[in-house]
């Protein structure tokens, strides 16, 4: 009973993204589809269930094989149809029709390398799957990808020398390809998690060459050192653009195959990620909307969790440059989570980290996005959760009025989301043990809350927050709450006085008028 041995990366973070990445949709449109659409359309995990089914699907064909005086009808009608599509290569008389080879399992052990070859070069032809012609070439093409996949699973040192250029040409040619776009208007009010995707027509074929890919990858038989040659910098280049896919499966592919890459071809880490850098870089100042910022945020979370102490500058830079200003996108939302999760690991890394992170935090603050300010917010907890107090000394004046402005924002949910810090023990002893400074910044906006804002939500929290300030220091609660009040006083004065002078020039005014 055939396995499959796709070897799969769990990242960290919650199965209900990677629930969404990996799962297809209903919605996937039928136009141009194989009627065997549905035994593949079911998500990445269906890898599994295509191989097991490769022995008895070859086992009907062969019961059903076209006779010797049929070749000659099906290589026509396959050469016709792959003459007006692109392909990398141009297949040979032998090699133009899948049903002319033998299955590899007949094949005498001696002549299956070469047969292999054959195989991998027909598969090279591309087909059009926004329509419905030569189905029959398809479905040909998608049992002999099956084929090879289950020829790799069984079989040892397949992947030599000699065939890794094949390898790579023949993936090649299946993925790399103009990705279908779409027209989005960056103004619109619209939940990036409720938009459907736009599902890639040939994953028929794509899914089983990405398959092969991976085996290819994480195969024991290929030696980076050798397969650097193939696997190079400018197929890396052309790997990472296929991340801005619009089909959730096809970038989960991606994910773990860059991630096993990164992991075994130790000299083109460094240039991996400068591309990655690159990549975020066209986000934050060309673009702002690309499908797989979430996918490479979360390679790299693995990458930070294995970055040796202490940091690289060059680690330390990218921080700073690239993950950081991700900040400012008006998609943050697509990609919040896993953003978060490479700062807690750089903040885990190295505290003082902790500084900078908020600090351009502050900079970068959604003054008028109240959606962004609770993300904010949310990454903000997190990131003190793991500050040191001596960083939280260095920026707690600065923070601190931010999230004053923050307690008395109409926008309950911002309100309530800061007032929530204070049930954060670790965060309330930093506070308290910076009272100080600390308690005449918030003890203001508190008593202003509690006299204007309108949800009652926000009022209940208010009273909550400041009966825990008086009771950790009542002698400094009563000092600031004196300082308020006498505060607000001058500020009516100095109203009062404002509007008085208005006053006296309305009436020199209608005087001056008057005379004339």
């Amino acid at each position: 009973k055939l396995r499959s041995r796709r070897c799969t990366q769990t990242f960290p973070w919650t199965e209900r993204l990677r629930h969404r990445a990996c799962q297809p949709t209903n919605k996937a449109p039928e136009r141009g589809l194989l009627a065997t659409r549905s035994r593949v359309r079911s998500g990445m995990n269906h890898g599994i269930k295509l191989i097991q089914t490769v022995k008895r699907r070859m086992t009907t064909e062969d019961k059903k094989a076209p006779s010797r005086t049929t070749e000659q009808a099906s290589k026509g009608k396959l050469a016709a149809s792959s003459s007006t599509k692109a392909n990398t290569m141009k297949p040979t008389a032998e090699s133009s029709t899948f049903i002319a080879l033998p299955k590899l399992r007949e094949a005498p052990p001696g002549e299956r390398a070469d047969l292999f070859r054959k195989k991998m070069e027909v598969c090279s032809v591309i087909f059009d799957f926004h329509n419905e012609s030569n189905q029959k070439e398809k479905e040909a093409k998608r049992q002999t990808l099956l084929e090879i996949v289950e020829y790799v699973n069984n079989t040892r040192n397949c992947f030599n020398e000699a065939l890794m250029h094949d390898v790579v040409s023949m993936v090649g040619a299946n993925i790399f390809r103009a990705l279908q776009t779409r027209n989005k208007d960056l103004l619109a009010f619209s939940d990036p998690e409720d938009d459907e995707p736009s599902l890639e027509r040939a994953w028929p074929h794509l899914q089983i060459v990405y398959e092969f890919f991976l085996r290819f990858v994480v195969s024991n038989d290929v030696d980076p050192k050798i397969a650097k040659r193939f696997v190079d910098q400018n197929f890396m280049l052309k790997l990472l653009e296929l991340f801005d896919s619009e089909d959730p499966r096809e970038r989960d592919y991606l994910k773990t195959i860059l991630h096993r890459i990164y992991g075994k071809f130790m000299a083109l880490r460094s240039f991996i990620r400068r591309a990655i850098q690159h990549v975020f870089f066209k986000v934050i100042y060309e673009c702002e909307t690309h499908n797989g910022v979430g996918e490479l945020l979360e390679i790299l979370g693995s990458i930070i969790n294995g970055f040796a102490l202490p940091l690289k500058d060059e680690h330390k830079d990218f921080l700073i440059k690239a993950l950081i200003p991700l900040h400012k996108v008006k998609s943050l939302a697509s990609f919040y989570q896993q953003l978060s999760y490479c700062m807690a690991q750089y903040v885990e890394k190295d505290p003082r980290l902790a500084y900078d992170i908020i600090t351009s935090m502050l900079r970068y603050w959604p003054v008028s996005i109240t959606s962004k300010q609770v993300l904010f917010l949310n990454e903000l907890e997190e990131t003190l959760e793991l500050t040191q107090p001596s960083e939280f000394h260095r920026m707690q004046d600065v923070l601190f009025r931010r999230l004053a402005l923050c307690i008395t924002c109409p926008h309950f949910q911002v309100a309530e989301r800061t007032l929530f810090f204070w049930n954060n023990d670790y965060i309330v002893k930093l506070i308290n043990s910076n009272r100080q400074d600390l308690f005449p910044i918030i003890i203001g906006a508190l008593y202003k809350n509690s006299k204007q804002h309108w949800n009652s939500a926000v009022h209940g929290l208010t009273f909550n927050v400041l009966k825990l300030l008086m009771e950790a220091d009542p002698q400094l609660f009563d000092e600031c709450s004196a300082k308020h009040r006498a505060d607000e006083e001058e500020e009516s004065r100095r109203e009062q006085a404002r509007e008085q002078k208005w006053a006296t020039l309305a009436e020199m005014h209608k005087k001056k008028i008057g005379d004339k």
